[in-house]
């Protein structure tokens, strides 16, 4: 069996895994990151995108605001490629407590958030589209940011810096010996391929995944997984973060995101043994929806594109069982102290907001035990896009093509934009109109962002993630996957039919009205005229 040695092992390939991998490299330390199924493709994934200020919390959970409004202004500096400073609201409705109003501003002021009483009139000046019912609102440093985006830079300056990363690569078990930790038995699941990484410490980042990661190992660790639905609606019905100003509960916020509006969120226990078949449920649907609509009632009037769900990684620390009473605190795992078993540590619980800082406390233990000295960096260091704002000299370089092109592709890679964009024709000819995906862009994600399949060129570029659901440009991505070497005709062909398998989970439980007519379309279009279904079934033969 091939085996891989390196100093330090990473399991997981979500935001914290992704953070803590960048930590280490930072540091000067040799580490290694595997991920079952692509990066971000998990509970980082599948949130609202929320960039907290902390305000939500702040009432209940006042460490955890804390902790919110400290990384809020952190990646604001650092990752200001991924971020869209929005702003937030959080806005009482004739059916809610007003006396909340009043409880929230006196906790922001206990966790040092900026929390402004807004008169009506500049409410509707900032979002137009609001109930016009509110009764009153505030002002928070809530933003928007990208976990896919963001996921992907920590990626890029980890392996920039000599990290590896095997994606698709499932943990079949811990090795550990003589009471130490001392490796991963891995799968590669593309080629079915076994191999070893064997390091000095392994850090276990797998979510809510960790409890099966753990068992192998003789190591028991219940998690109590919390389902989160949400709903996509296909333009942005809201230009700032709208919050009910209430105690958190389903269909209390509304998210603008890139092109499109996310409503969440709800909270449902479940099964451990059900989280890797997670649907949304038609009740979920309908409550996120009618609870959206009196937020912002111009949600009645829209399109819902797809409905989605994430699995929130919920330590069982006190024997509480409801997903919103639960801590969401960080949990930090010494195994050796725990358990016995020396060189493995387990980063848990926590939320996309906090993953730099679940990264630094995972790594500060990590260097403790490796018996080193080296101090973090990551609050300061920039992820790659986000080293300077780009300014207008570097802009020109690009005089001719249209603007909405270099627009959007300088929002999703900030200054890497010089190395994605050229002038000639066919490198900024576009594969998807939603987007403004490029072949650039897409020639780039393939060669820097490790992509192995179109699902994984999605959460790269956003290609497939518009209105049209990938039904206008994953047949171009799949062209371009087989012409730019990444894969034979026949791979090609499979690739895409994963793709809009992928798509198809998501619009499945909202198959009505203008999405079932769009579905149709597409049908049509990749069954009917391609015949894609008889391509899949001669590659099967062959």
């Amino acid at each position: 069996m091939k085996s891989i040695e390196t100093k330090a092992i990473v399991i997981g390939g979500g935001a914290t895994g992704c953070g803590t991998l960048r930590d280490l490299t930072l540091r000067g330390i040799e580490a290694a990151l595997v991920e079952q199924n692509d990066i971000s493709s998990g509970t980082t994934g599948r949130n609202h995108g929320l960039l907290h200020s902390g305000a939500r919390y702040a009432v209940k959970d006042l460490e955890s605001a804390r902790e919110c409004i400290a990384e809020n202004k952190i990646l604001k500096k650092i990752a200001r490629h991924c971020i869209e400073d929005t702003g937030g609201l959080f806005v009482t409705l004739p059916d809610d407590d007003p006396e909340y109003h009043n409880r929230l501003i006196e906790h922001c002021k206990y966790a040092g958030i900026e929390c402004e009483e807004l008169k009506l009139e500049e409410a509707f000046r900032i979002e137009p589209h609001l109930n016009p019912y509110i009764l009153s609102a505030l002002r928070v440093p809530d933003g928007t940011i990208d976990p896919f985006r963001l996921c992907s830079a920590n990626i890029l300056d980890s392996m920039e810096r000599g990290g590896k990363v095997f994606t698709h690569t499932r943990v079949d078990a811990i090795i550990a010996e003589g009471g130490t930790a001392k490796g991963v038995r891995c799968i590669d699941e593309v080629s079915s391929e076994p191999f070893e990484i064997r390091g000095e410490i392994i850090i276990n980042a797998s979510g809510v995944w960790g409890q099966r990661v753990l068992s192998t190992a003789g190591i028991n660790l219940t998690m109590l997984p919390s389902k989160g639905s949400m709903v996509i609606i296909d333009y942005r019905i809201n230009n700032v973060v709208v919050n009910r100003c209430r105690v958190p509960s389903d269909g209390d916020i509304i998210v603008p995101g890139d092109t499109v509006s996310i409503i969440g969120t709800t909270s449902r226990t479940i099964d451990y043994s059900d989280i890797e078949k997670l649907t949304v449920d038609d009740d979920e649907i309908d409550v996120l929806i009618s609870d959206g609509e009196k937020l912002i009632p111009n949600v009645a009037k829209a399109r819902v594109l797809r409905a989605y769900c994430g699995v929130r990684p919920l330590v069982a620390v006190s024997g509480n069982v409801d997903g919103r009473e639960i801590s969401r605190g960080i949990v930090l795992i010494d195994h050796e102290s725990r358990d016995g078993i020396k060189g493995l540590i387990t980063i848990a619980g926590g939320k996309l907001m906090t993953y730099r800082l679940m990264a630094q406390w995972t790594t500060d233990l990590a260097v403790k035990k490796l018996g080193l000295s080296k101090k973090c960096s990551t609050f300061h260091t920039p992820l790659p896009g986000s080293e300077q704002k780009v300014k207008k000299p570097q802009i020109r370089q690009f005089t001719g093509m249209p603007n909405s092109i270099i627009g959007s592709t300088l929002y999703r890679h900030g200054n890497r934009v010089s190395s994605i964009l050229s002038r000639q024709n066919r490198n900024f000819s576009l594969v998807c109109e939603c987007e403004m995906v490029t072949v650039g862009e897409v020639e780039y994600a393939l060669k820097k962002l490790n992509v192995k399949n179109i699902i994984d060129l999605r959460r790269r570029t956003r290609i497939g993630m518009g209105p049209c659901q990938g039904e206008l440009c994953s047949y171009r991505a799949a062209g371009l996957f087989n012409e730019l070497g990444a894969a034979s005709p026949i791979e090609a062909s499979q690739l895409l039919i994963d793709f809009l398998e992928e798509r198809w989970k998501g619009i499945k439980p909202i198959l009505w009205g203008d999405a079932l007519r769009e579905m149709e379309f597409t049908y049509w279009i990749y069954q009917g005229l391609f015949g894609l279904g008889d391509i899949a079934e001669r590659s099967e033969d062959e």
